[in-house]
């Protein structure tokens, strides 16, 4: 990873807001601009320094992971020595921070760490992320990691496929599939696993319960693992036993959404368009008020980030951007079906990530 091009891409961004300085301390943030992993830190960057700040249990580790900033070891908490350290940068009157990720509290501890007579105005809220709006787009190197962590969850669920049978716990198909993925070399899931089944399968997030897989009826799974920082998201809807004419006719509704909305990411499209399209298929069949949600997010260094593809987004999709596409039809009670491939925007149309069998499987 190239973290001296990513500092200097966000040093232009800092010019162009005429900010001096930026406080980060969204850990994603820094293991994109600078390649910490640890869980304590904070970064300031000014237009010609960029200075890592953690505690001692990270000596060592941000020794050798950090290459593109100075590191420097307190034993405060870092953020609050990141702030004094810009505020005593030459001709620095203001620095910037994301609002997003710092609480009232933390605010108030920094600023008691200033001067008084910079407390009032040296941290200035940004409008709007400065990184975020730099990892929306991603490189060729992180494009290879996600593209590597998509394909293990591919694996993950072929091999699912093979234990699957009537009876068995919900959660002992989530510890299958978490476990498989620790031993093909998983850093973690990128979050909890859904596993929801029968009746339950109606639950957009049911997270896998004690609940037994039924005789008969959908089985719903929502996974992704997080390989060297980059998550995958996937969902895959198979069945147990012979659907019912109306169970097939509602998962085929639900695949001609997902694929019609596949079909319509390109660059330059708008999130609503593509929503749309997924909209447009479930709304002919008479089952829009069944999707609840939108039809997909952006997935990189975290599982949710922009762009949000919902109803009336007017954002467009850049080359190099990794969206979910993901409808599904909720019936309270009775079952649900949900289909997600990960998607990768380019100029000519969307590349699927996620490869996966989409046809109705029959256990």
């Amino acid at each position: 990873m190239d973290h001296f091009r990513r500092i200097g891409q966000l040093r232009r961004r800092l010019t162009r807001a005429g900010l001096q300085g930026l406080l980060v301390t969204h850990l994603p943030d820094l293991r994109y601009l600078s390649g910490f992993t640890g869980s304590s830190g904070a970064l300031a960057v000014t237009r010609r320094a960029a200075r890592l700040f953690t505690d001692g249990r990270y000596s060592a580790q941000a020794a050798g992971e950090v290459d593109a900033a100075r590191v420097e070891i307190v034993s405060s908490s870092p953020a609050a020595a990141a702030v004094q350290w810009l505020a005593a940068q030459p001709g620095m009157e203001f620095a910037g921070f994301d609002p997003a990720w710092t609480s009232v509290a933390e605010l108030a501890r920094w600023r008691a760490e200033l001067p008084p007579r910079l407390r009032r105005n040296f941290l200035t809220a940004l409008p709007s992320s400065l990184v975020e709006s730099l990892r929306v787009v991603k490189d060729e190197d992180e494009l290879a990691q996600i593209i590597e962590a998509a394909l293990m969850g591919c694996n993950l669920f072929e091999h699912v496929l093979g234990i699957i049978q009537p009876g068995l716990a919900e959660i002992e198909v989530a510890a299958e599939l978490e476990h498989r993925a620790r031993l093909l070399g998983a850093e973690g899931m990128s979050f909890e696993t859904i596993v929801a089944s029968g009746p339950r399968s109606a639950l957009p997030h049911g997270r896998a319960t004690t609940a037994r897989l039924p005789r008969r009826g959908f089985v719903t799974m929502d996974f992704g693992v997080m390989l060297n920082g980059y998550c995958s998201d996937m969902t895959r809807t198979v069945y147990l036993g012979k659907p019912k004419t109306n169970e097939r006719q509602i998962y085929n509704a639900v695949l001609e959404a997902q694929e019609a909305a596949v079909a319509a990411v390109v660059s330059g499209v708008s999130c609503g368009e593509v929503d749309e399209a997924a909209r447009t298929v479930l709304r002919k069949a008479g089952l829009a008020e069944a999707f609840t949600h939108s039809t997909g997010h952006g997935v990189g260094l975290e599982i949710h980030e922009p762009p949000r593809i919902g109803t009336g987004q007017s954002n467009r999709l850049l080359t190099g951007m990794v969206v979910t596409i993901e409808p599904g039809v909720y019936l309270a009670g009775q079952f649900g079906v949900r289909i997600e491939d990960m998607v990768a925007v380019t100029p000519s149309g969307g590349q699927v990530l996620t490869p996966a069998s989409k046809a109705l499987i029959e256990l």
